[in-house]
């Protein structure tokens, strides 16, 4: 009959077949999970980037025109940085000229990953939260140099208005004084 090598093997097959069903399911499982809880200040990073992995996908390697492909590499190239050339055959025929696109970079030019890009956004937001704070902290300054020399102009009005006579009546004296000086400053 059969011995326990063909019931191991029967046994292996079925836990493979078990754990390849479940591979499945999980990544069918893991695509929708995911579609909806990408944060919403992030999502159009998320969407754009599984956008170009399902295009990379479908358009099999070395199919398509070159014109094509040097059109979509030029996609990726910012503008300040293109160059365009025209070659022409040695007929000398200009309608049969050939167009190139030669990109000068520094180094190699490479398109930026989701999480280059969600960290060039927070160093962005981050600087922008510094700069707000120095602005706040400025103007608190201002505000409490304002209210010391306000407090300080009040205390000095306090004290001359406030100032008595031997009997315990009020210097009219300086009072008239202070409001001279008040109205020689506003004019």
């Amino acid at each position: 009959g059969r011995g326990f090598a063909f019931r191991r093997k029967q046994k292996i097959e079925r836990q493979y077949r078990k754990l390849l069903k479940k591979g499945r399911k999980v990544h069918s499982q893991q695509d929708d999970q995911f579609t909806d809880t990408y944060p919403e200040h992030l999502k159009h990073l998320y969407l754009a980037e599984e956008e170009m992995l399902k295009k990379q996908r479908r358009a099999p390697k070395d199919s398509g025109l070159p014109e094509e492909k040097l059109n979509e590499a030029t996609d990726f190239v910012p503008e300040m940085m293109r160059h365009h050339c025209t070659v022409l055959p040695q007929g000398g025929d200009e309608n049969k000229a050939i167009f190139f696109l030669s990109v000068v970079t520094e180094g190699k030019f490479k398109k930026k990953t989701s999480n280059q890009k969600a960290r060039e956004e927070y160093e962005k937001i981050k600087a922008e939260r510094a700069r707000k704070k120095e602005e706040a902290e400025k103007r608190k300054q201002q505000r409490e140099e304002a209210q010391r020399l306000y407090k300080q102009r009040k205390m000095e009005a306090y004290k001359i208005l406030s100032k008595k006579t031997k009997k315990g009546q009020p210097n009219l004296n300086l009072q008239v004084e202070f409001l001279l000086q008040k109205i020689q400053q506003n004019t």
